[in-house]
C-alpha cells in the first residue's frame, strides 16, 4: 500500500512542529483527523512529542491552554470537523484575550462539500473570528505533496503564536482538508526531519517613557504583569498594587491591602498622581476607579500577554519601558506600607473556615514550586483581598473572566508540573460547570486539588446592585442558582480523595495529601 497524501503531508507536519519546540499536542479521536493523529503518536512513541488524549474537545481546548500557560511555550490541538471545532471556542477566546500560544490543527472535508449538505461539514474558516492570529484554509493534500509548502506552513505558524512578528502571542488555526484515503501506515513520523527553523524578526526598537520621579506613583500590576512590573516598582521605589495572578504579590513594595486603602483612606487615595499599569487588571472596582481619574497620569506599559489595556482611552503614553528621572521620596511607599498594614491589623479574625482561611492556608500549604489557580467570580477576589505576600505561581483565566474550564486549565498546568502539587481554589458553580474535566487520565498521576468553597451558588452576585433590587426569592433562582450535588459521590465517580474538612488542622492535613483530592469547604 502507497503512503496516502493526508499521510505524509501530516507526518512532515508534525515533525516539523516539535522541531519548532512544540513538546506537547492534545487530541480528541475523530476520522477525517486520524493522519495527524497517528503522526502525532509515532512522535510519542519516540518521545519527540508528548500527546495527550481526550474525549471533550472544550476540556481538551482548556487543558492545551493551561499546559501552554505553564510553560510558555506553544501547544498543538488536534480535532476532527464539524461540532469538534466549535467546542474550542471557549478556550480559544481566553488564549486570545490572554496572549497563549496554541495551534489549532482542524481537519476538514474537502473544500467541494461545503454547502452541500455533506455529512459533518461545516464552513470551518473563520470560526473563531479575530480570536486568531492567523487562520489559514489548506486544500487536501493530493499525489506529490509539497514538503516545503509545509515545512514554511509549520514555521508561520510557531513563529505567529509565539508572536514574533506581531509581538502578542496567541492562537493560530490551521483548517487542513483531508481526501481519503485519510491515512497509511508510513511515512512514520518519527523517522521525518524537516530542517525546520524559526524565520529572523526584525529587531523592533521599543519606546521608552521618561517619567519625573518627584510624581506620586503606584504601579498596578494586574493579570500576568509579571516580573517587569516588581522590577519597575523596586527600581524606582513605588507601591505596587499586584492582583494574586500578576506574578510579582511579594516583596517590600508590594501593598496587600491596596484595594481597601484605596477605598477607605481618601486623603492617601487622593495623592496619588501617577499610575502605571503592567497587565490586565480586572479584580477591584476601586482601581477601575483610579485608572479612570482625571486628575491622574496614566501610563500604560505593553503586554505580549494580554495586549493592550486603556478601557477608558485615557493613557497618556502606552510604551515598551520606561525610567524615572530625579528623586523618589521613601515616605511615600512607608505611607501605602503602614496604611495596608494597618487594615489587615484592624480586620476581626475568625477562627473557623472562612474564605480568609481558606485562601491564607492554601498559601501556607504552597511550595515555590507548587501552583495555584484561582476560579473566576469570587474566590479570586477573595485572594486580592487576603493573598499573602509570597513569590509562588498564581494562574487564573483572567483573559475574559469566565468560570468555564476551570479545571481543564488546571490540569494542564499540572500535567506540566512535574509532580509539583496544582491546588484549585474555586466556588461550587465553578466546579460543577467543568466537572466533567475531573475525569481521570489512565496513564498519567498528578497531584491536583480541587479545593471547593460551596457557598450555595453564586454568592458573587450580592456584592452587585442587583442584589438590592430584586426580591431574595427571585435573586436565589436567576442570580445564586444553588445547586443540590453529592459532592462525595461526584468525587468518588472521578476517582478524586474528598475531604470535608471542620477545621484549620483537618484542612492543612488534606492539603498534604498527594493525588487527585477534593475538599469541600461547607460555608
Amino acid at each position: 500500500m502507497l503512503p496516502a497524501a493526508s499521510q505524509i503531508f501530516s507526518a512532515h507536519l508534525m515533525a516539523a512542529l516539535t522541531e519548532l519546540e512544540v513538546e506537547q499536542a492534545f487530541l480528541s479521536p475523530g476520522s477525517r483527523s486520524q493522519s495527524l493523529a497517528i503522526a502525532a503518536q509515532q512522535l510519542h512513541d519516540v518521545d519527540r512529542l508528548t500527546l495527550r488524549v481526550r474525549i471533550d474537545e472544550r476540556s481538551m481546548g482548556f487543558t492545551a491552554l493551561g499546559a501552554a500557560r505553564a510553560t510558555g511555550m506553544p501547544v498543538a490541538i488536534i480535532t476532527t470537523s464539524g461540532t469538534a471545532v466549535a467546542n474550542l471556542l471557549p478556550a480559544v477566546l481566553e488564549a486570545h484575550h490572554s496572549g497563549v500560544p496554541l495551534i489549532l490543527l482542524t481537519a476538514d472535508r474537502p473544500k467541494e462539500l461545503r454547502g452541500v449538505g455533506a455529512n459533518q461539514t461545516t464552513n470551518q474558516v473563520g470560526i473563531f473570528g479575530e480570536a486568531v492570529r492567523l487562520c489559514e484554509d489548506i486544500a487536501a493534500p493530493v499525489g506529490d505533496v509539497d514538503l516545503d509548502f509545509v515545512r514554511a506552513l509549520a514555521e508561520k505558524a510557531v513563529s505567529v503564536a509565539m508572536g514574533d512578528f506581531t509581538h502578542r502571542a496567541g492562537p493560530v488555526h490551521l483548517n487542513i482538508c483531508f481526501k481519503e484515503p485519510l491515512s497509511s501506515l508510513t511515512p512514520d513520523a518519527a523517522d521525518v526531519y524537516t530542517g525546520a527553523e524559526f524565520p529572523d524578526e526584525e529587531p523592533q526598537v521599543p519606546s521608552f517613557a521618561i517619567l519625573n520621579g518627584e510624581v506620586n506613583t503606584v504601579v498596578v500590576a494586574g493579570a500576568e504583569a509579571g516580573m517587569l512590573a516588581l522590577e519597575a516598582a523596586e527600581a524606582f521605589g513605588w507601591p505596587v498594587f499586584a492582583e494574586p495572578s500578576s506574578r510579582c504579590r511579594y516583596g517590600a513594595n508590594a501593598i496587600i491591602a491596596y484595594a481597601a486603602v484605596l477605598a477607605e483612606d481618601q486623603e492617601l487615595t487622593n495623592k496619588i498622581q501617577r499610575v502605571v499599569v503592567y497587565g490586565k487588571p480586572t479584580l477591584s472596582r476601586e482601581v477601575q476607579k483610579l485608572i479612570a481619574r482625571e486628575d491622574v497620569e496614566l501610563i500604560v506599559v505593553r503586554s505580549e500577554l494580554t495586549g493592550l489595556f486603556n478601557p477608558y482611552g485615557n493613557a497618556k503614553e502606552i510604551v515598551d519601558d520606561l525610567t524615572v528621572n530625579g528623586e523618589v521620596s521613601s515616605e511615600w511607599l512607608a505611607r501605602w506600607r503602614v496604611a495596608s498594614h494597618n487594615w489587615i491589623s484592624a480586620q476581626n479574625y475568625n477562627t473557623g473556615l472562612d474564605r480568609r482561611k481558606v485562601i491564607e492556608l492554601v498559601y501556607q500549604a504552597s511550595q515555590l514550586d507548587d501552583a495555584i489557580v484561582l476560579g473566576a467570580s469570587r474566590m479570586i477576589r477573595e485572594a486580592d483581598i487576603w493573598a499573602p505576600s509570597k513569590p509562588i505561581q498564581v494562574f487564573a483565566n483572567r483573559g475574559l473572566s469566565g468560570i468555564d474550564g476551570t479545571i481543564a486549565t488546571a490540569t494542564g498546568i499540572a500535567l506540566s508540573s512535574e509532580g509539583a502539587f496544582t491546588r484549585v481554589v474555586l466556588g461550587d458553580l465553578t466546579l460543577i460547570h467543568d466537572a466533567s474535566s475531573m475525569i481521570e487520565d489512565p496513564e498519567e498521576t498528578i497531584n491536583l486539588q480541587l479545593i471547593m468553597v460551596n457557598d450555595s451558588g453564586g454568592s458573587i452576585f450580592e456584592k452587585l446592585e442587583v442584589f438590592e433590587v430584586v426580591a431574595q426569592g427571585t435573586f436565589d433562582r436567576i442570580f445564586r442558582a444553588g445547586q443540590k450535588i453529592d459532592y462525595w459521590s461526584l468525587a468518588n465517580a472521578y476517582g478524586f480523595v474528598y475531604f470535608t474538612p471542620a477545621n484549620e488542622q483537618e484542612l492543612l492535613d488534606a492539603l498534604a495529601t498527594p493525588g487527585r483530592v477534593l475538599i469541600e469547604i461547607k460555608l
